[in-house]
């Protein structure tokens, strides 16, 4: 069972904890990782793109002239797809395009994350990460302090007032980002807001105590 070092908000050593192995030490699966970034992406897009079939077209109820004798050609209604503002055919229509992915594979890939980020010491853990109020500066102050550079995403574990200002800090920089896991349930096979497309995004991935206390509890005992 690895341990690493628990900083402060100074950059500065204050303790040590201990990192599950069958989390944090395990050997990364690519086709668990590629799944679950494939699903996150594919979960993002709207799908919301339609066009209306014949029957959805208002209007067009009556014929428009006879079927025959007039010399012209036979039409049956004027919002045949043939017809301007008519239907479309074969159009876009309104799709579900999310991705099912099962509770074994979501923690295997989150795992898999975690222990690629360990293993090239891009792991880090603080005793806290609060603020008194949201404000970049002081978010980029701290975190520079922490890390070589501000490409992070920050897992966070409650949200009470000073996590959430460090949220709220963040809001604003394309480099960051803060997630607060804040999962009450017990039963849970997952952490709230943590995801391998963040993980394997952001350069560091930085942790607070309590946030490692509480993935080693969740997917400690998850489903393997």
């Amino acid at each position: 069972m690895a341990e690493v070092k628990v900083l402060n908000l100074e950059g500065k050593e204050v303790g040590t904890i201990s990192l599950n192995p069958e989390i944090f030490e395990t050997e990364p699966n690519k086709d668990l990782l590629f799944r679950y970034i494939h699903k996150q992406l594919a979960d993002r897009r709207a799908g919301t793109a339609s066009t209306k079939l014949r029957g959805e077209v208002s209007g067009g109820g009556k014929k428009p002239w006879a079927q025959k004798h007039t010399g012209r050609a036979r039409a049956g209604s004027i919002r045949s797809p043939l017809w301007r503002h008519g239907a479309v055919v074969f159009g876009p229509r309104p799709r579900d395009w999310s991705e099912g992915l099962n509770k074994k594979m979501k923690a295997g890939a989150i795992k898999s994350a975690l222990s690629a980020k360990f293993k090239d010491g891009k792991l880090l853990v603080v005793d806290k990460f609060e603020m008194d109020a949201p404000k970049s500066k002081d978010f980029v102050g701290a975190l520079r302090k922490i890390v070589p550079s501000s490409n992070a995403v920050i897992v966070l574990d409650t949200k009470n007032d000073k996590q959430i200002n460090v949220k709220l800090s963040s809001r604003n920089l394309k480099d960051a980002k803060v997630i607060i896991a804040d999962n009450p349930g017990k039963s849970t096979t997952n952490v709230d807001g943590l995801n391998v497309y963040d993980l394997i995004k952001f350069d560091w991935v930085v942790l607070t105590r309590r946030t490692v206390e509480k993935i080693s509890e969740v997917y400690g005992n998850a489903v393997r």
